[in-house]
């Protein structure tokens, strides 16, 4: 599937245009970027509408809008819980309960949170794995990138590579976060209005939502009503584990303590915008479904329908669901808007590199340089080793991307890393905030745990061919691999829970007067007295799970 005969030259232009914009926002807010803060934390300036729209900008990377799409071809409606159940209550929880102690301690990072409320190993610990995590994911998604070029533009695999890593540094390099989270910004709404055409041209293309029901399954249609048993519905999962492993575990491991969203929240300029990022992000997370999921589910009823659309294959014959959103494209799309929702594509890839490269400029210069290295340095030191970060994450992506290209399993060797580190982390989060006999010891040693927790449940279950290789004969066959990370995260976060409680107990916590500001009980609750009160986090978080509770009613 090669697009270069379908573009013109306005395609082209387009294309050209926008990446002139994402330079010029970097050049023009090069003046702002005086010292380090500014560089890595935006000097906690940005206003509320802005850090809203990033929060939700970071996460809707290369894997959200293509890989959501891919779903929908797969799974359907069910990958509403991806959203409904797998997000919102977790943004909510961040703004409401969270955000006032990441916030309120002055804490630059998450990591220099857990230093101010345990320790400094732990925070060296989840420093070195987020910091590790980060690159590594932001050169998946530069690897994703320039594989889309190259089978859509017939570009080179090495231009591709090097043209998109330099224009996301160049822009990071020159205008620090504040740059990236303008961009990213830009790139929300470049995202929703590039592919949004295309959901009601492919609807009226079926009839309809109408139309798109008759001519899928049933289970593709509903979100909850065939989750009684694993085998009832095409993910494979039943309700009891999407709620506990998805619901719970994975997402508020990832929406609470994944320094990459949760930065966009901490550079807002109070703690009442602090605490509405996140909520108001969730207002337009909710619709995303419809954005991000519902081409997948058009393209697999068209090619139900008999009309002459086909799903991409891969060259071993099978569906190539990763494609499912490009070929949409091709097929309605034409001259000038198939330049706008290239270039979507193309700025949902570069912002969630860009996400990872910000959020881990900061971490390695304040938690890991700063804290280790060289710990009482001029500003303007570490405004330089802030910089020289950029660049050496940029490369280290390249790096990874290359690495990405000669492995084809790295992605899913990512993703269940992320869920051995992000599960336990959460467990570690929620006693850390809400129990204040929870002590260091307890909270390195319970991290570990919960990640070997993880590793061990991993090597003796399998799924899809998948895990098994601590024992011959693996102790459980799961039924697809979602279920199998579902699992894992609940162990991961069960194991750190137990053993961080346990070792608790037999070590000495830390006097509350150090700990006013990062436990709930020994702090003072914000108050949001300057908005209306609708408007204040709580009122706005209960009015917004009415919103997910009727979606989710809807579509049962």
């Amino acid at each position: 599937m090669n697009l270069t005969s379908n573009l013109s030259w306005i395609d082209y232009l387009i294309i050209g245009i926008y990446f002139v914009f994402v330079l010029g926002i970097g050049i023009f807010l090069k003046k702002k970027v005086k010292n380090s803060n500014d560089f890595l934390m935006s000097g906690r300036s940005i206003p509320l509408w802005i850090t809203s729209m990033a929060f939700i900008s970071a996460n809707l990377g290369a894997q959200e809008v293509i890989g959501m799409a891919a779903s929908g071809a797969k799974y359907g409606m069910i990958t509403s819980h991806f959203y409904w159940l797998g997000a919102i209550p977790a943004m909510l929880f961040l703004g409401v309960f969270m955000m006032p102690f990441y916030y309120g301690s002055r804490a630059r990072s998450v990591p220099e949170y857990l230093f101010l409320r345990f320790d400094e190993k732990t925070r060296g610990f989840n420093a070195l794995s987020f910091a590790a995590m980060t690159v590594f994911s932001s050169g998946v998604s530069l690897y994703a990138l320039a594989l889309l070029l190259k089978t859509l533009l017939g570009w080179s695999f090495d231009f591709s590579i090097l043209l998109s890593a330099g224009i996301v540094m160049i822009y990071t390099l020159l205008g620090g976060l504040t740059s990236a989270i303008y961009n990213e910004v830009l790139q929300f709404f470049l995202i929703v209005l590039g592919i949004a055409p295309l959901v009601f041209v492919g609807l009226h293309s079926v009839g309809g939502w109408e139309g798109l029901q008759q001519q899928l399954p049933a289970t593709m249609t509903h979100t909850w009503k065939y989750m009684s048993e694993a085998s009832a519905n095409p993910m494979n999962v039943d309700a009891l584990s999407i709620t506990l492993g998805l619901g719970f575990v994975l997402s508020f491991g990832y929406w609470c303590t994944d320094f990459l969203v949760v930065q966009r929240a901490m550079v807002a300029k109070n703690m009442s915008d602090a605490q509405r990022t996140p909520l108001i992000a969730a207002i337009p997370k909710i619709f995303l479904p419809f954005v991000v999921i519902l081409p997948g589910m058009i393209a697999f009823a068209l090619a139900q329908s008999g009309k002459g659309f086909h799903l991409p294959l891969k060259v071993d014959g099978r569906v190539d669901y990763d494609m499912t959103l490009p070929s949409l494209l091709i097929r309605f799309y034409p001259t000038g808007l198939l330049g706008v929702g290239l270039t979507a594509l193309m700025a949902s890839f570069m912002s969630g590199m860009a996400g990872n490269v910000t959020a881990f400029n900061s971490v390695w210069t304040y938690d890991l340089y700063q804290a280790y290295l060289k710990p009482h340095a001029s500003d303007t030191h570490y405004l330089k080793v802030g910089k020289l970060a950029t660049i050496t994450g940029i490369l280290i992506s390249i790096l990874t991307a290359y690495l990405a290209k000669s492995f084809n399993n790295i992605m899913d060797f990512l993703q269940l890393v992320f869920g051995f580190v992000n599960a336990p982390l959460f467990a570690t989060f929620l006693l850390g905030m809400f129990w204040k006999r929870t002590t260091g010891h307890g909270a390195f040693w319970g991290l570990v745990s919960g990640t070997l927790g993880a590793a061990m449940t991993h090597g003796i279950t399998r799924a899809e061919g998948k895990g098994g290789w601590l024992i011959h004969t693996p102790i459980h066959q799961f039924t697809s691999a979602m279920a199998q990370a579902f699992w894992i995260a609940i162990v991961a976060w069960s194991v750190c829970f137990i053993v961080t409680i346990m070792i608790s107990f037999f070590t000495h916590p830390k006097p509350d007067q150090e700990l006013r500001g990062l436990v709930y009980s020994l702090t003072d609750q914000p108050k949001s007295t300057e908005v209306a009160w609708y408007l204040r986090p709580a009122p706005l978080a209960l009015g917004i799970c009415l919103l997910v509770i009727v979606f989710n009613y809807l579509f049962f």
